[in-house]
């Protein structure tokens, strides 16, 4: 009787099995047909406008390959070792950072210079509101031209004044209160656009340890509001006058802290 019962059972067991694996198959077939209908609809929900997806690493750089990756460490090594190559001073090791990120910084698109990294903007929420000092300078934007003087050497600085500037600026704009600093690249030619582009990359990869608020160069411009870190087309109020679309120099500012 037993040996019946467990020929019985291994007869069933048997049986079940084909059709087992003919149902396992036909739900692959199901899940299968499923994804390639909702697919191109997921992906779609995953992107944004420009066709990017929502997910980015913290700073990215265009290159003729496509986009790469690069954490913020990564990135401010980068553009600091670009901008002292670029002044003829030795620079640190980057063996670890892809050669054409370098490359793409130092020189740009081809025929056009160009915004080719961005990092997401984080505006720290807990910064005090600063008063001018000797220079003409918030403490913080004084601690940027330092910082710029550190890796640039000596620039063309503008936008401010020992004693703060009343004039020569919008009705709100932050030089005002001593937080901008302009760095001038005149005349306009394609390799003072490219130097521009240089110092502009940099100050976004150090923006979180400067407290920087905005950079505009060159028609564009990025600002740690933007949580994607986007460089976003610059309006000019004069689009003619090659000054106030930031064509001849960079423009940068440092958050003021309290409300902002």
């Amino acid at each position: 009787m037993l040996a019946a019962v467990i020929t019985n059972d291994e007869t069933d067991g048997g049986r079940r099995r084909p059709l087992r694996l003919l149902l396992g198959l036909l739900l692959l077939g199901v899940l299968a047909s499923a994804l390639v209908l909702l697919a191109p609809g997921l992906l779609s929900s995953l992107r944004t406008e420009d066709g990017s997806l929502l997910w980015r690493p913290e700073c990215v750089v265009e290159t003729s390959e496509g986009e790469v990756g690069l954490d913020r460490d990564e990135a401010q090594l980068a553009t600091t070792a670009v901008a002292l190559l670029a002044r003829g001073v030795e620079a640190p090791d980057t063996s670890g950072i892809d050669a054409a990120v370098l490359q793409w910084l130092a020189n740009g698109p081809p025929e056009d210079a160009g915004p080719s990294l961005t990092c997401r903007g984080s505006a720290a929420s807990d910064l005090q509101e600063q008063q001018l000092g000797v220079t003409g300078l918030t403490p913080r934007a004084e601690q940027l031209r330092e910082a710029m003087t550190e890796v640039f050497g000596d620039q063309t600085l503008g936008g401010f004044a020992s004693g703060g500037v009343d004039q020569g600026h919008g009705a709100d704009s932050t030089h005002y209160d001593g937080r901008a600093i302009d760095i001038f690249f005149r005349p306009v030619t394609e390799e003072n656009r490219r130097n521009g582009w240089i110092l502009a990359h940099w100050l976004v990869a150090h923006a979180a340890d400067l407290n920087i608020q905005y950079v505009i160069f060159d028609d564009r411009f990025w600002s740690v509001h933007g949580s994607r870190g986007q460089w976003q087309d610059y309006d000019a109020p004069e689009p003619r006058n090659e000054i106030l679309r930031h064509l001849d120099h960079v423009h940068v500012d440092v958050l003021g802290g309290g409300s902002d």
